[in-house]
C-alpha cells in the first residue's frame, strides 16, 4: 500500500512538472506575436488588432486563399488604420453588392512570395500585388513604407508567409 502511494506521488510530481512546462510553453507562444505557429489568417486573428481585416477577408471570400500554401506577403492594416477611412466606408465595402471592390482592395495588400524586411533594407522598389497593380515599397529612410503607409511592425512570421503591419489602408487606383 505504501509503495502504491509512493508511485502515485511520483506520477503526480511528473504530471505537475509536465503540465507546468506545457503551460509555460503555451504562454510563451501566445506572448510571442512573431511565433510561426499558424497561417496568415490565424496569425492575424490571434494578434487581436485585425478584426476589421478578418471581417473583410470573410466578406470577400478570401480566408481560404490566405490559409492556402502561399507563400504570401501581406501588408495588413490594423483596426486603427480602417478607422482612418471616411465614415461608412468599411460598412459599405462589406455589403455583398460591393464584394468585387472589396476583393480589389484586399488583394492590393498581398504580394506573392515571402518578402522579409531585410530583403528590402535600403531599397526603393515596386512590387506587383495579387490584385495586379504595383505598390511602391520604400525602405531608404530608416523605416519601411508601402505607398506611404508606414510599416509599424515588420516580419510577423506565419506558416505560409509573412505579415507586415501597416497604419493605413492601401487603396488601388
Amino acid at each position: 500500500m505504501y509503495q502504491q502511494y509512493v508511485n502515485l506521488m511520483e506520477i503526480h510530481t511528473m504530471l505537475r512538472k509536465t503540465f507546468a512546462g506545457l503551460a509555460a510553453g503555451a504562454l510563451l507562444s501566445l506572448a510571442s506575436f512573431n511565433a510561426s505557429a499558424a497561417d496568415i489568417v490565424d496569425t492575424a486573428v490571434k494578434a487581436g488588432q485585425f478584426n476589421t481585416l478578418a471581417a473583410a477577408l470573410k466578406a470577400g471570400d478570401l480566408v481560404v486563399v490566405l490559409k492556402g500554401a502561399g507563400p504570401f506577403t501581406v501588408f495588413a492594416p490594423t483596426d486603427e488604420a480602417f478607422k482612418k477611412l471616411p465614415p461608412g466606408t468599411v460598412e459599405n465595402l462589406l455589403k455583398p453588392e460591393n464584394k468585387a471592390q472589396l476583393v480589389k482592395i484586399l488583394t492590393y495588400h498581398v504580394v506573392p512570395g515571402k518578402v522579409m524586411s531585410s530583403a528590402l533594407a535600403g531599397k526603393k522598389t515596386d512590387a506587383k500585388t495579387v490584385q495586379g497593380e504595383m505598390v511602391m515599397v520604400d525602405a531608404t529612410m530608416g523605416g519601411v513604407t508601402v505607398n506611404g503607409a508606414k510599416v509599424v511592425t515588420a516580419d510577423v512570421a506565419a506558416d505560409n508567409g509573412v505579415i507586415h503591419v501597416i497604419d493605413t489602408v492601401l487603396i488601388p487606383k
